[in-house]
């Protein structure tokens, strides 16, 4: 996803919203150099996502979608939740059905 700050964000920092839905945020307490090999990590998978589909290589789109996935676990945007108070996970979830709806209501 692209980043959080130019969608709402929830008032706990745990989503963000984007046409309705829930998107799990990157975990905060990743130091920033960590957190931007990630995304560096994560883009360059995304580019060979690309590359993959357009020269029709299934394997290698298949790894190339495998090295997105571990890029968002590592970064807390996919897998175990990184917050640690035991609240279930809403990701990928629309707002209005989830105990956010209220808060998205209100949204201008």
């Amino acid at each position: 996803m692209s980043s959080s700050r130019q969608y709402p964000v929830t008032p706990d920092g745990r989503y963000f919203v984007v046409d309705g839905r829930l998107w799990r945020t990157t975990n905060p307490a990743l130091a920033p150099e960590e957190k931007q090999a990630l995304v560096d990590k994560l883009m360059k998978a995304r580019r060979q996502v690309g590359v993959a589909k357009k020269a029709g290589d299934a394997e290698a789109e298949r790894q190339a979608r495998a090295a997105v996935d571990e890029a968002k676990r590592a970064l807390g945007e996919r897998g175990p939740v990184w917050w640690s108070d035991g609240a279930p996970d809403f990701n990928r979830r629309l707002a209005a059905n989830t105990p956010y709806a209220d808060w998205y209501a209100a949204l201008p």
